[in-house]
């Protein structure tokens, strides 16, 4: 895919955090790989989160293709920005086509992002997920990646005040080891990978 602006977006906001003092913690990024494709599973603890977890791939030098809500795409300003950035339009009444995106891109060699609890965890805990993570990398036949994110909930999520300044505030990114899944049993499968990230959040 040609990518214009998801670059230069990146080293901008880079500059920005380093300029509001915020730092990263970050572990696992290794088993993010180089090249092909992967579905890369994260929890989601803050509305913001996807802004930050692309930055567990930038080590592998790699871009992330978030499945986000239609209403980010609809919106004149976070519209074209999410578009350019070729993220993926998520229907929830009618999620079979971002899913068969989702694929798409996967077998194509992008890396793609989702939150397989599909909403934000007020505990913060891993919620019960959701099994399409499992069955998007079973059928594009890439690994799935477990990875948990911390801090993000300092900034912006339900029920707490809000801080987007970020100001001096540590996120946290640690990725877990691919995890090849065959689609076979998916809740199975899927209850290992929730697993995964219970056991990175813990650490």
């Amino acid at each position: 895919m040609r990518d214009i602006t998801y670059p230069p977006v990146i080293v901008t906001a880079k500059t920005l955090f380093k300029l509001l003092g915020m730092k990263f913690q970050m572990s696992g990024t290794e088993n993010i790989p180089r090249e092909g494709g992967a579905i890369l599973a994260a929890n989601h603890i803050g509305y913001v989160d996807f802004v930050f977890d692309g930055f567990a791939a930038q080590p592998s030098k790699r871009l992330v293709r978030f499945m986000a809500k239609r209403e980010a795409f609809d919106h004149r300003i976070t519209g074209p920005l999410m578009r350019s950035f070729h993220h993926i339009s998520v229907d929830r009444e009618h999620g079979e086509h971002s899913y068969r995106d989702a694929v798409e891109y996967a077998r194509s060699g992008e890396i793609v992002g989702i939150f397989p609890e599909a909403t934000i965890s007020r505990s913060f805990e891993i919620k019960e997920l959701k099994t399409g993570a499992v069955r998007m990398a079973a059928e594009a036949g890439v690994p799935l990646i477990p990875m948990v994110t911390w801090g993000t909930q300092l900034l912006k999520t339900k029920d707490h005040p809000s801080d987007l300044t970020g100001r001096g505030k540590t996120i946290g990114l640690h990725v877990g080891q691919p995890l090849e899944v065959t689609g076979a049993d998916p809740v199975a499968e899927t209850e290992l990978l929730r697993s995964a990230m219970s056991a990175l959040l813990d650490k």
